[in-house]
């Protein structure tokens, strides 16, 4: 059987670019059946840089970008789907963009999600809370912070003695699994949305 066309996407970041390095390598392995074109960053970061020295098409869009600038930047790429790696501005998505922007969050969402909430900010905020366990959640976005239907989450046990960083490595190890493997799910049409409520489909 001959393997379907990679599915194009613009993968959105902020930060250290782990994430996108993550599923690059998905990608490079033969688990992501996809193709980066092009990465947008929220401003100069490590994570642009890393993209690139590996020869991808990357730019820099500081502040919110505009809805009518969004969709021409996703046309223009020839993407199908915009994936937010590690990106901390908001998107104004538009109507044709609506539910074809996945995220991926360092908790498990209701809680410890929203305005303000990334990086070791949530982490210092599940230990405060004195939460036993915490995750990741991969969601569907919409055009406020974390609030789109949840496509899948995984968990994690909080210790004792963690600390907002070690806390954090053990999650981020849960992302670099989750992720792709939603992805996968996603680019094949395996995911359908009844009432706000997302269902994977089984292959």
């Amino acid at each position: 059987m001959t393997r379907p066309a990679p599915t194009p996407f613009v993968p959105f970041i902020s930060g250290t670019g782990r994430t996108l390095q993550n599923l690059v390598r998905s990608i490079e392995s033969g688990a992501l059946n996809a193709r980066v074109c092009q990465v947008v960053a929220s401003r100069e970061c490590p994570g642009i840089e890393w993209a690139r020295a590996q020869g991808l098409p990357a730019v820099v869009r500081q502040g919110v970008i505009p809805r009518d600038d969004l969709a021409q930047l996703m046309a223009d790429s020839g993407a199908k789907w915009g994936v937010l790696a590690g990106y901390t501005r908001l998107l104004d998505l538009p109507d044709l963009w609506q539910s074809r922007f996945v995220n991926i969050h360092p908790a498990l969402l209701p809680s410890f999600g929203g305005a303000g909430w990334y990086g070791d900010r949530v982490h210092r905020g599940v230990l405060e809370a004195g939460c036993k366990v915490s995750g990741c959640t991969v969601h569907l976005c919409d055009s406020t912070y974390d609030t789109g239907p949840i496509l899948a989450q995984r968990c994690c046990p909080v210790l004792d003695d963690d600390t907002p960083e070690t806390l954090a490595r053990r999650v981020f190890e849960l992302e670099c699994e989750l992720y792709p493997e939603v992805l996968v799910r996603l680019f094949s049409g395996r995911v359908s949305i009844e009432a706000g409520r997302a269902r994977i489909i089984p292959a």
